[in-house]
């Protein structure tokens, strides 16, 4: 199992399983979030607040979170070590 990230509001993600962290602003992305939400593939972690990070994991799901994908992306990388950047 690898290592779990803290998403915002006491949820949490396993590090793993995460193929990517996009901004869900644009229309393929928003496309995406409506067909899993509609087939009930969609976790919401938002706790009611603006979507601001989409997260596309291994098994189709998808996990929605209020915290910049920037914000999740620098806490998988500090848990893993990684501190690479482009």
């Amino acid at each position: 199992m690898g290592r779990l990230i803290h998403i915002g509001f006491g949820n949490v993600v396993n590090t793993g399983k995460i193929i990517a962290i996009v901004s869900p602003d644009s229309a393929p992305i928003k496309r995406l979030v409506q067909k899993a939400k509609e087939s009930g593939m969609a976790i919401d972690a938002t706790q009611g607040r603006k979507t601001k990070a989409v997260l596309i994991m291994e098994n189709s799901q998808i996990v929605l979170s209020a915290l910049l994908p920037e914000t999740i992306s620098g806490r998988a990388q500090a848990e893993s070590g990684d501190t690479d950047e482009t």
